[in-house]
């Protein structure tokens, strides 16, 4: 089910790609922060009154840890979304999507200090195979070490994406119905993000020209229906029966289903929207950067290196 999502998320990647450039031709003088902004208010926004429909009986009996850790998720979550989002505005979907894995890097390092002792030789391996993933993918030299803006903002958003993923395995809200806490992280969410949009914004107006055309209300339908909706809470749901470690790992499974649909969903969107928006070519850059994460992912999933059990 966490493959799932993972599936569910990639699709976001273009697909938010296509919206911001379908409403930079709306809207001239929005800027990357209001569009990023706007569009996770809105998101969240309608996934969580959608949700709350849905389980309007439950929700009249939710509890103050469900409230408490709905708000948590909402901080991490709608802070981290809306860094990614500007973030894919200077950058590929394809690079945006592998960075973002940046978690499955910083998860084990954070349980390593907490539980004060050095990760394993197995863990170590995989983290110096994620910083080369990342290093080639965003052509860093050693040289001249220098991240762009788009990579910057992304390695914020996967920083904030680990407190989300660790807040959900912890003991204290074990209990928690997975429903209730999505609705309430849901609609967090959105209120976290409205404050940036209203800052952002070039007119009173431009809330709602930023979505003045059909192609740019279905982008944000897909992206409110599949990406948020159904993957978050599936996400809630189900992410409870594994570590944090392994979460972080499966999900690293997001960028290869988006580096896949960035070779053709592009030119469907353009086509859709009438917008100028290529499909991506499958690089050395992209297979050898991405091959090194996902190496990483296979190696810590699997037995490899671990000490053998003594009866």
């Amino acid at each position: 089910m966490l493959v799932f999502c993972t599936l569910l998320w990639a699709v976001s990647f273009p697909a938010i790609k296509a919206l911001m450039l379908t409403q930079q031709t709306l809207l001239p003088a929005g800027t990357s922060w209001f569009f990023s902004a706007l569009g996770v208010t809105y998101r969240f926004s309608l996934a969580g009154i959608i949700l709350l429909l849905l389980t309007i009986k439950s929700m009249r009996t939710v509890n103050r840890r469900e409230m408490e850790q709905g708000v948590i998720l909402a901080g991490f979550g709608g802070l981290g979304i809306v860094f990614q989002m500007d973030g894919l505005a200077y950058t590929s979907a394809s690079t945006s999507a592998f960075l973002t894995q940046g978690y499955c890097l910083f998860i084990p390092l954070w349980v390593a200090l907490v539980n004060w002792r050095w990760p394993s030789f197995k863990i170590f391996l995989s983290i110096v195979l994620v910083l080369a993933g990342v290093g080639v993918l965003a052509e860093i030299s050693l040289h001249s070490f220098r991240l762009g803006r788009g990579e910057i903002e992304t390695l914020i958003a996967s920083l904030l994406f680990t407190g989300q993923i660790l807040m959900l395995e912890h003991p204290r809200y074990a209990e928690n119905r997975p429903m209730c806490l999505s609705v309430v992280m849901l609609l967090g969410t959105g209120l976290v993000a409205a404050p940036m949009a209203l800052a952002t914004a070039p007119t009173a107006s431009a809330w709602i020209q930023a979505y003045m055309s059909w192609a740019a209300v279905a982008d944000l339908g897909i992206i409110t229906i599949f990406c948020t909706l159904a993957a978050y809470g599936l996400m809630n749901a189900w992410q409870r029966r594994v570590t944090a470690t392994e979460a972080g790992l499966i999900y690293c499974a997001e960028p290869v289903f988006a580096s896949l649909m960035a070779l053709f969903m592009p030119a469907m969107f353009s086509k859709f929207g009438g917008i100028s928006y290529d499909n991506e070519n499958l690089t050395l850059r992209l297979l050898i950067g991405g091959g090194l994460i996902t190496a990483a992912n296979v190696l810590l999933q699997s037995r490899w290196l671990e000490p053998k059990r003594t009866v």
